[in-house]
């Protein structure tokens, strides 16, 4: 079965053709228009600009994708859409352009969860995969944990309650002077600093609950960035990015490892743009050995937002039957 996955929630615009078929994923073409160099001037997403970019770039990068596919609109089966959730106006480029091409083609037409999308990653590089299991997304507006019932069903049991993982390294990252987006130049610093220099809160909620805050470290690190400054210093930017990677990594296997104890899972999958961290991955692959648990983490290239993962999650919603029509809509909620 060929897929054409369409994917514009925020700042990334991505076409991909996936052929899926019982036991056998195959990314045939996964077109990804960046969107950072735009936005990087800004120190962030401006939604009215990424929506216009998103506008100039999805058609020439959806005929992109299927040339490279050596596919034709004819012989694709089914259009998935992210259509929730994301920015809104970003979401309803995406949602409308699909919308056209299917109905004027006479392709089936499929809405994906985003989240969900993102945990689909994992079916394309690890085909014997099937739920139930645990997963993770951390990403730059979640920091999630979900009971995967079925390809089709999550159960969300525990979230950040402000901000996500993401935004809170971006956050950092910008204030110590970290291009846009901080995330990745913070992976490579915390290396050469010392992770328990500075002592800061966790962002593990306690008590019996798998949630995160990650607004009280944010505040916290900022207060001894502007202190040590108002002191005439500045602070080591080695020492602060690593104590601050620490404590977040350190939150995130502890409340991982609950996860799975309540769960039971003996399988767990990590999502979402910050999968991509390091720091995160050796430490969840570690947890995951000490307990013989299976971890299934996406390559670097299927973690930020792409076609790809969404073509994926779409295949499983047409096997569901959940079709949409024209009235499919964009929708910032989850």
């Amino acid at each position: 079965m060929i897929v054409l996955g369409l994917e514009s929630s925020c700042d990334e615009t991505s076409a991909a053709v996936v052929r899926m078929e019982e036991g056998r994923r195959e990314i045939l073409s996964n077109i990804v228009a960046s969107q950072i160099e735009i936005h990087r001037r800004y120190g962030g997403v401006v939604p009215e600009i990424a929506s216009r970019a998103h506008i100039e770039a999805i058609s020439g990068i959806t005929y992109q994708a299927l040339r490279e596919a050596g596919i034709a609109l004819r012989d694709v089966d089914c259009v998935a859409v992210t259509s929730h959730p994301g920015l809104i106006g970003a979401l309803l480029v995406g949602v409308n352009f699909a919308k056209s091409l299917a109905f004027a083609h006479n392709i089936p037409l499929v809405g994906v969860n985003h989240v969900m999308a993102h945990v689909a990653a994992a079916y394309l590089e690890y085909p014997k995969l099937e739920p139930p299991f645990t997963a993770l997304v951390v990403s730059g507006g979640h920091t999630s944990f979900y009971r995967v019932d079925s390809y089709t069903d999550f159960c969300e049991i525990g979230s950040t309650r402000d901000d996500a993982a993401g935004e809170a390294f971006d956050k950092i990252g910008r204030v110590i002077g970290m291009p846009y987006p901080g995330g990745a130049a913070m992976d490579r610093l915390a290396y050469e600093g010392d992770g328990h220099a500075i002592s800061l809160p966790s962002p593990a909620l306690s008590g019996d609950t798998l949630d995160f805050s990650f607004s009280g470290l944010k505040t916290a690190t900022l207060n001894y960035i502007n202190s040590t400054r108002q002191k005439g210093e500045e602070p080591n930017h080695a020492d602060v990015t690593a104590s601050y990677t620490r404590v977040i990594v350190e939150a995130i296997v502890k409340k991982t490892d609950e996860a799975l104890r309540v769960t039971g899972s003996r399988q767990l999958v990590l999502a979402g743009g910050v999968a991509a961290n390091s720091h995160i991955r050796s430490a969840l692959e570690a947890l995951c050995d000490k307990r013989g648990i299976e971890f299934c983490k996406p390559s670097l290239s299927l973690c930020s937002d792409n076609a790809a993962m969404v073509a994926a999650a779409g295949y499983f919603e047409y096997l569901a039957g959940h079709f949409a029509d024209t009235s499919l809509n964009g929708s910032s909620c989850d």
